[in-house]
This record gives structure tokens, C-alpha cells and sequence, in this order.
């Protein structure tokens, strides 16, 4: 069955016909090569990264997903979601964009409270939405240049400002995440390794396409996500995109 979830990678029929659509659309190299100077490198670990997924993370996805029930799967993604409100709280406060502050800050305490610790998404209900801010994006606010792509094992496409801004992320949602503050050891554990699985799971459909509609998979990441980046900085917006060979670990 189809899901229509709101989260972070929405797979609507609409979705997959884009996606299928782009994938015949940047054939032709957006990005030379002056933007990956480190492709042999960027490669290996690419090649690295599908080795981990095929072999572990995938076939572990579709055992979550074929045994959880779809009302169940929302909620988690939903808790995690919310989670992810606190560093978008924080970068669109650096980014002096007040009303994307407001909003995450309302979705926050309207999810955690009326929706449960986050296990229901209220606050998309009655209009209220949902956007994602980075520390990269907040670099890039503040003029800092994307410098070169850069593939990061385990995580995927990423970039010299948008590596720091996802680790510096990182740390600063291990200093006030609840999950870190609040939880045990093998709490935190059980929480991070569900959050790698659900997210996983929520590409599956995706990743299948991209695995026999792309040319070269590797470019087509790339290229996407250099895209997508470089469109959320410039033009100040969220873009909902295909998040495929990326783990958004929000917390």
C-alpha cells in the first residue's frame, strides 16, 4: 500500500513521476567536475556507503516496514520529525528569520503536548508548517561558499561548509536533545537505531527507483543534491526533495 505520510521524503505517485522525470533530465552534467575535485575519493565512499546499505541497512528497512503496522510507522516518523524542530528552533533563529522560528517553535509544543510526545503531527493538521534548517543553511545565510562535494561514509552527499554544519548539528542537538539528556545509554541506543531504521524505511521506495531508472548513481546524487542546496540557500525556502543517500538523524 501507497503511504502519504508528511515527512521528510513524501512518496506520492506526483513524487515518483518527478523523480523519474529528473532522472532523464540531468543526464547532462549540471555540476562539472571543478565541484567535485575529490570524485575518486567521493567514489570509493560512495561504493562503501551501497555496500552497508544493500547488505545491512536495506534488508533491515523492509523487515521494519513489512512487520509495522502504517499507523504505527506515521507516529514514529512523526516523533522523530518533532524531534528535529528543536535545531531548525535554533538555526532559523541564527538565520533571523522570525516567522520560521515562531512556527517551529509552535509546532514543538503543539506536537509534543497535544500530539503526544510528537506521535501525532497536530500542528500540519490545522495548518501550521513544517520546515527544516541546518547549520550548512545557516552557513551559507551568512555567505559562506559550498566548496567542493564531499560523500561522508555512512550519511552521503554532502559538501566543505555542509559537513562542519551537520556535525556541528549534531553536537549541539546531543546538548539538548531529550533523547540525550533524558535516556540511559541503551535508551539512547534503541532510539538512534530505530530512528536510522525508520528513515531507511521511508526511502525504500525511492532508492528502488533510483536504482533502475539512473544512468550513474553517484551523479545523480551528486547533482541533486548540489541542486537542492544550493535552491535552499539562495532562495531562502524548503524544497521537499528525494532525500535518497542521506540518514537525517534529528536529534
Amino acid at each position: 500500500m501507497v503511504k502519504s505520510k508528511k515527512i521528510e521524503c513524501p512518496f506520492s505517485i506526483l513524487s515518483i513521476l518527478m523523480l523519474i522525470f529528473i532522472l532523464f533530465t540531468t543526464t547532462n552534467n549540471a555540476y562539472s567536475s571543478e565541484d567535485d575535485p575529490l570524485e575518486p575519493i567521493n567514489r570509493a565512499i560512495f561504493n562503501f556507503n551501497e555496500v552497508i546499505d544493500d547488505s545491512i541497512l536495506e534488508p533491515i528497512a523492509k523487515g521494519y516496514q513489512a512487520v509495522t503496522p502504517d499507523p504505527v510507522e506515521d507516529s514514529i516518523s512523526n516523533f522523530f520529525n518533532n524531534l528535529g524542530e528543536i535545531s531548525t528552533i535554533i538555526n532559523s533563529a541564527l538565520q533571523l528569520n522570525i516567522d520560521k522560528t515562531m512556527s517551529s517553535s509552535g509546532r514543538l509544543i503543539i506536537n509534543s503536548t497535544i500530539g503526544v510526545f510528537g506521535l501525532f503531527d497536530v500542528a500540519s493538521t490545522i495548518g501550521i508548517e513544517r520546515h527544516k534548517e541546518d547549520f550548512g543553511q545557516t552557513l551559507g545565510f551568512y555567505g559562506i561558499p559550498s566548496g567542493p562535494y564531499l560523500v561522508l561514509p555512512f550519511f552521503g552527499p554532502s559538501s566543505f561548509r555542509d559537513a562542519p554544519g551537520f556535525y556541528a548539528d549534531i553536537v549541539m542537538n546531543k546538548s539538548i536533545s531529550p533523547v540525550h539528556t533524558e535516556l540511559h545509554h541503551e535508551e539512547r541506543q534503541l532510539v538512534q537505531a530505530t530512528n536510522v531504521i525508520d528513515t531507511r524505511a521511508n526511502l525504500l521506495k525511492a532508492s528502488k527507483i533510483l536504482d533502475t531508472a539512473a544512468k550513474d548513481k553517484y551523479i545523480f546524487l551528486r547533482e541533486s543534491y548540489l541542486q537542492r542546496r544550493a535552491k535552499m540557500i539562495t532562495d531562502g525556502k524548503d524544497v521537499q526533495d528525494f532525500e535518497i543517500d542521506v540518514l537525517e538523524i534529528n536529534y
